[in-house]
């Protein structure tokens, strides 16, 4: 073939091959898959058929001997060409403009044609396949949010949303891409205008709805369509940090009906699955109506089912390890639901918790945190009293009178450890009646007191940590008084903040602890906590100093009728100590 004919040489554009790449595509129609006809063939079909022509052509070229200089300087220019390609025209408002209108005009050819000749894909590949070209050239727009307007001004948003629905899967997928890199986070935030502007015109679209519909088709055996699964929950990632407040809508829109099916879908464990565990941790997060929602869709039985796996075993790779933190973080979030506690309650979630502690597996300090959820709290009395009847005080005071070596291995720290088995503890003096109370209290007097005297240890382990933030702050307070700074109620807060991750938080739960046990009627135990204070040189009025900040903080977010009988609780102990 002499370089005359490789320069006028076209590929058959009328050729059509099938998916599977055997060679045996010679009818109109494609073999169905996975239960749909696919009309007509995808536009990656096409475009792999133009490479592998051409690819055809140059190898010819490179197997004959007899190349001459110019022959190679044009085989050159020809391998360069994709590379040159982008340095066409700059892209500024009028060609942004230019591809625009060309995309509407070859997506209202395609559909023409596809009405036309519903059973001709012969008819319509080569707008498919015009049409496939111009979304792949519309990602250069990702590249310049603030024309993002141009968009929504020439209607091309809805035409984009309207794609998501089209036959050829294969076109709305590379709308998915298209959108996926539009939604960029990073992208949203150069121009902030822009992206209000776009992310408003896509949530008028109802594009959550669309999406989801859009993958309840695609089949994850096929790679390009798994990518496409992917790539839509990275839009949703995309404008659910850009705007948290989209969450309730997204959820609504089935989005949360199709995670659930998605994670209990008896399918191997990939990357997707990951993902919709990231996607569900993230609609959770700080929103009482996704919580509702969960909750009614009989989601916390989903996440209970899950979790049960890890209770004998551990994650098998790190990516599994993600997941089910994502779903223990998911879990969390609803036990701050009053409602979801029943559903927890009634599904078992406390047995399962239970054995997770008892097994010693990975997922031992993510159960402790759950329970923490679930028993904190008046809303959490059901599930103290229940904890106490499965024999849960033999799992829990173990933990408290030994922080396990392992959950430094599992990253955990000692601080966040004790911190929850402390919380756990004063739970359930603070909810437990009757019977279980008993119980409770008695495991103090276990073994000569063994258990006060490690409440006491922890006592002042954290008074010293705390002691030693004090001291900083107040170094610092000084500073800026020198220097005439004003201390506001903002650096104050902040100052607060720094003292409750130093131990503060912990101090007060067991401090809370000494003086429920204290004014328990149980006159040995009361002796053995001033016993110890007295022999390590405390004091009764720290102690009740620590109370009285408690007592202030205490019922944040919580209607003031309790608060205010919760302080009163609080303080009456706290003075009969």
């Amino acid at each position: 073939m002499d370089v005359g004919e490789l320069l006028n040489y076209q590929p058959d554009r009328g050729a059509k091959r099938p998916r599977e790449d055997d060679g045996t595509g010679n009818g109109a129609e494609e073999e169905p898959r996975s239960g749909k006809q696919l009309k007509g063939l995808g536009s990656r079909d096409l475009a792999r058929h133009r490479e592998s022509v051409t690819a055809g052509v140059v190898g010819e070229m490179m197997d004959t001997d007899e190349l001459t200089k110019d022959k190679k300087k044009i085989l050159e220019k020809l391998m360069d060409e994709e590379d040159d390609e982008p340095e066409g025209e700059p892209v500024d408002e009028s060609s942004v403009k230019k591809m625009i209108l060309t995309f509407e005009k070859r997506s209202y050819k395609n559909q023409e044609l596809r009405i036309k000749f519903p059973d001709n894909p012969e008819k319509f590949m080569e707008a498919e396949l015009d049409l496939n070209d111009i979304i792949q050239e519309m990602h250069v727009i990702a590249t310049m949010p603030d024309l993002y307007h141009l968009l929504v001004e020439l209607n091309a948003v809805h035409s984009l949303l309207g794609l998501l629905s089209h036959e050829n899967t294969d076109i709305a997928i590379a709308v998915v891409d298209l959108l996926q890199e539009l939604t960029d986070i990073d992208t949203l935030h150069e121009s902030e205008e822009g992206a209000e502007i776009l992310i408003d015109n896509l949530l008028e679209g109802q594009v959550v709805a669309l999406l989801v519909q859009n993958m309840e088709r695609l089949d994850e055996q096929v790679k390009e369509e798994a990518d496409g699964v992917y790539n839509t929950l990275a839009i949703i990632e995309n404008m659910a940090e850009f705007r948290p407040g989209l969450c309730t809508e997204a959820a609504q829109q089935g989005l949360m009906q199709w995670l659930l099916k998605r994670i209990k879908a008896k399918m191997p464990f990939d990357a997707n699955k990951l993902y919709c565990s990231e996607i569900l941790a993230i609609l959770l997060q700080n929103n009482d109506n996704t919580r509702e929602l969960l909750g009614e869709m009989e989601g916390i039985d989903v996440l209970l089912q899950q979790l049960s796996v890890f209770k004998r075993h551990n994650p098998a790779t790190a990516e599994e390890q993600e997941m089910m933190e994502n779903l223990f973080d998911g879990l969390c979030s609803c036990l701050m639901l009053p409602a979801n506690r029943d559903l927890f309650l009634r599904g078992e979630g406390l047995q399962l918790m239970n054995l997770m502690l008892r097994e010693k597996k990975m997922s031992r300090t993510s159960a402790l945190k759950v329970l923490d959820h679930g028993m904190i709290g008046p809303e959490g009395t059901d599930n103290c009293h229940k904890f106490v009847d499965i024999l849960g005080l033999r799992t829990i005071f173990p933990l408290f009178m030994k922080t396990p070596k392992k959950m430094k291995k599992a990253g955990v720290s000692d601080k966040e450890h004790e911190e929850h088995v402390c919380s756990i503890i004063a739970s359930m003096l603070r909810n437990l009646k009757s019977q279980q109370r008993s119980r409770l209290l008695s495991k103090f007097t276990e073994n000569d007191c063994e258990k006060v005297d490690r409440l006491m240890e922890l006592h002042f382990k954290y008074l010293e940590a705390v002691q030693q933030a004090d001291k900083r702050i107040e170094g610092e307070k000084h500073d800026m008084v020198r220097r005439g700074e004003i201390l506001d109620d903002n650096m104050e807060d902040e100052f607060y903040l720094r003292r409750l991750d130093a131990g503060l938080f912990v101090l007060q739960l067991i401090c809370y602890i000494m003086v429920e046990i204290s004014n328990s009627g149980i006159s040995q135990l009361q002796q053995r906590v001033h016993q110890i204070l007295n022999l390590r040189g405390g004091s009764v009025k720290v102690v009740r100093h620590i109370m009285r900040e408690y007592a202030e903080s205490i019922g944040d977010g919580k209607s003031e009728e309790f608060k205010e009988s919760e302080k009163k609780r609080i303080m009456d102990l706290t003075d009969n100590f």
